[in-house]
């Protein structure tokens, strides 16, 4: 490469990967969206968009029909030119890859708009404007495809395009909008669904295919590191551009103003605009994430950020700390940006650690503080020794005029860099006698996963066991009760579950809430006392489900404190589909009851199996006690369904036993659980006691349920055995268990009326009895558990 008279040396791949870059995924969102935005618009609002098309035309149509065509056909020559000179210049360009994805996106954004349910048309959103635009050329370029498919190629071949080409071809596309107006043609939801599909389908093909390597300014690079006195002979390619910067390593003429070699070398980074964008981001991330003290201010560009990271870096090397010093920092042509720095100086600290006192790292630290400065990033590979002193690199999260959640986070940082390399007790003392008691027992409250960020979790082996080690070091030498967790993020997980439970709450009630005046409109004929009855009953399967979880958690946790929390399961498991969140629940407070995850997890999955066989086992001994007289083949399938079912059983199983990575997991994650279930089975079966009250516990919740849904059927006079009312309910379980539903709510009160009905039992008294049951079962214990959730959560019991 030869750059103003001097010939530089370029070795490595320059070619950057295909990769699914920022902007392409967020330039397909905004075109997903504009395209809703549209599409949707356009159909709630057709006639209003008729109504202001032809008021539209009726002011600004100033041009004669004759004056129109002849606008129209001028810009519809430049318009049927557009596409083709695009394809000309990538061929010029030797662009033979981009070829496919031209062609491909121009005959979709076609397709999309031709296909219609009566065959191959465009779609016909406009009023008639034949008086107006009688040509052929001008009604062929009025009609949205043409748009579309000049918005996708445009799309597609916009990165390989020169700027200024690609601005006058955007304009030159966006042009038909004044142009309609001019000719009194004006018809937006039309174009504008054109413009749209043709954005969304170019968008979608460049994600695809992916970018391909945009050219890399290299001369650029070299004349701004020429003006700050490094004149560059040779470039050596480190690493392509991919989710970070390409890294270049560069060298200069040895000169004789430089004794130190190190002078004469240079890194050079280089970040394109995907960067740019992740960048962006990263930081939009964070600052939604994270409280306003942890989070430094958003930059409005990659060259502001990579400023901020040379204006720091001199900062440090101020203070003789720094292990790199900038040389250039500049915008170069295509979004790219340079900035090129002298190498890191010095070793490593994770290869000298045994020759470096942990001692001289937090008195470096201390030196940083003093000057309000906060690095941020303190890794390992970050921190260098030059003759015993410590020194800082990178920067990129570094702050000047560093809050104290910053510095506290430093802090934190290299508790857990100097822990994994000297150990907790050394790390602890010496971080003491630098920086106090206080300082450090209030740091060691960010030794949480989401203080410490992903990178700096990395570079130590057992990111979670040298956090764990760490505060309890501190706690040691500080001689502190406990530490209680810094909150740092403005939304915990716990006030994420609280508000997603709240969210499928309001949800799984808005059926039963548009039902509420029928139901009290019945009321009045309702016998109370029996109502009292099933809310009794209804208690009592709490009762036993708390005692079927009891037994098999061998009485372990209190039998009082499990008979609370059943009410509180109750509004996990209605506000989740199929129960999941119940479950979650249980082995959570089973956990804080003092078993192990594991233990936790399988003592949950042995209730639920003893359950599931003793609620088939009462199932069957029901019906065969309610006989022929039942008619119990409504509730069979027909054969064709059963076959379906059991094909689609059949096909899954053979996936999961043909595909290796399934059959792996069955192998590895499903398979230990399910031995260990069935391993406490065999070992329940021979304690008889605790056999019994496991399933005596579990047919009280099944034979409660039933109890309350037959004296709520009594209440409203209603005449049923209760046979048939505890088939009806098994069957209502089944489907709550099964339903996509949270709660099952929709299938089970369809599935309970249903049955009811098929039993003889009138709409008029199952309808308002199967709403009593509910609320006795589910809406009133719902209520109840968010309260009862809450106080567990503050006693630390989930």
């Amino acid at each position: 490469m030869r750059v103003d008279g001097r010939d530089i040396i370029v070795s490595g791949d320059l070619l950057q990967p295909l990769t699914r870059r920022t902007n392409d995924i967020l330039r397909l969102v905004s075109a997903g969206v504009l395209l809703v935005i549209v599409v949707t618009s356009s159909l709630i609002t057709r006639y209003e968009w008729e109504a202001l098309e032809r008021s539209i035309s009726e002011i600004v149509g100033v041009l004669t029909p004759t004056q129109s065509n002849t606008v129209y056909l001028v810009y519809g020559i430049a318009i049927l030119a557009l596409p083709f000179m695009i394809l000309i210049g990538l061929i010029l360009a030797r662009q033979w890859k981009l070829l496919g994805a031209y062609g491909a996106a121009g005959i979709i954004a076609i397709l999309s708009l031709s296909i219609t349910g009566n065959g191959i048309a465009a779609p016909r959103w406009h009023f008639d404007l034949s008086d107006r635009l009688d040509t052929v050329a001008s009604q062929f370029l009025d009609d949205p495809r043409w748009i579309a498919m000049l918005a996708a190629v445009l799309t597609v071949s916009g990165p390989w395009l020169p700027a200024r080409w690609r601005r006058w071809w955007w304009t030159l596309l966006l042009a038909f909008v004044p142009i309609h107006l001019v000719v009194s043609a004006v018809v937006p939801a039309r174009s504008l669904l054109g413009l749209s599909v043709g954005w969304f389908v170019g968008a979608l093909v460049v994600l695809v295919v992916g970018t391909p390597a945009l050219e890399v300014p290299l001369d650029g690079a070299a004349r701004a590191m020429a003006r700050r006195g490094f004149g560059v002979s040779a470039l050596r390619v480190v690493r392509p551009a991919g989710r970070g910067p390409m890294l270049l390593h560069a060298t200069q003429d040895r000169s004789a103003d430089h004794a130190d070699p190190h002078e004469d070398v240079a890194i050079v980074e280089l970040y394109g605009p995907h960067q740019r964008g992740g960048g962006v981001l990263r930081q939009f991330w964070r600052k939604l994430r994270l409280r306003d003290s942890e989070t430094a201010p958003l930059q409005t560009s990659m060259r502001r950020a990579i400023e901020h990271r040379a204006l720091m870096a001199i900062a440090v090397d101020d203070v003789g700390l720094a292990s790199t010093t900038p040389i250039a920092v500049s915008a170069l042509e295509r979004g790219w940006t340079l900035y090129a720095h002298r190498p890191a100086r010095g070793v490593p600290i994770d290869e000298c650690a045994d020759q470096t006192p942990v001692a001289r790292l937090w008195d470096a630290l201390a030196v940083l503080h003093s000057q309000q400065i906060s690095h941020g990033d303190l890794r390992s590979k970050e921190i260098t020794v030059v003759d015993g002193t410590p020194l800082f690199g990178g920067f990129s999260l570094a702050e000047y005029g560093a809050s104290e959640a910053h510095l506290h986070n430093d802090i934190a940082q290299l508790l857990v860099t100097t822990t994994d390399l000297y150990g907790a007790d050394e790390a602890v003392a010496a971080a003491i006698t630098v920086f106090g008691n206080d300082a450090v027992l209030a740091a060691s409250r960010r030794l949480t996963k989401a203080a410490m960020h992903q990178r700096l979790r990395q570079s130590v082996k057992d990111p979670a066991a040298t956090m764990a080690s760490a505060r309890d070091e501190v706690k040691r030498q500080t001689g502190a009760d406990q530490i209680t967790t810094a909150t740092i993020t403005r939304f915990s997980r716990r006030q994420l579950i609280q508000t997603v439970l709240l969210v499928a709450l309001v949800y799984v009630a808005y059926p039963f809430i548009s039902s509420v005046p029928v139901f009290f409109s019945e009321l009045s004929s309702a016998n109370w006392w029996w109502a009292v009855a099933g809310l009794a009953v209804s208690a009592l399967t709490y009762v036993g489900a708390a005692a079927a979880l009891w037994a098999c958690a061998d009485g372990v946790v209190s039998f009082w404190s499990l008979t609370v929390m059943q009410v509180a399961n109750t509004f996990a498991a209605t506000t989740t589909p199929a129960g999941v969140g119940g479950l979650a629940l249980s082995a959570r407070f089973l956990q804080k009851g003092g078993l192990g995850a594991l233990r936790a997890t399988t003592t949950v999955a042995l209730q639920q199996a003893v359950q599931v066989i003793t609620h088939v086992s009462l199932l069957i001994l029901f019906s065969a006690a309610a006989g022929a007289s039942a008619n119990l083949s409504r509730f069979v399938p027909s054969a064709t369904v059963i076959y379906l079912l059991a094909g689609t059983a059949l096909g899954v199983v053979g996936v999961f036993l043909f595909v290796p990575t399934l059959r792996h997991w069955l192998a590895t994650a499903v398979r230990p659980r399910l031995k260990e279930v069935v391993d406490d089975l065999v070992e329940l079966a021979r304690e008889p006691k605790r056999l019994a009250i496991i399933i005596l516990g579990c047919a009280a919740t099944t034979l409660g349920a039933a109890l309350a849904l037959w004296a709520s059927i009594e209440a409203f006079g209603g005449d049923a055995s209760f046979v048939t009312v505890t088939i009806v309910t098994m069957v209502g379980g089944t489907l709550a268990s099964a339903a996509p539903t949270p709660g099952g709510v929709g299938a089970v009160e369809a599935a309970l009326i249903g049955g009811l009905a098929a039993f003889g039992v009138p709409a008029a008294v199952a309808v308002p009895s199967v709403l009593l049951y509910r609320i006795l079962t589910c809406w009133l214990p719902v209520f109840l558990g968010w309260p009862i959730m809450r106080w567990l959560t503050r006693r630390d019991m989930i």
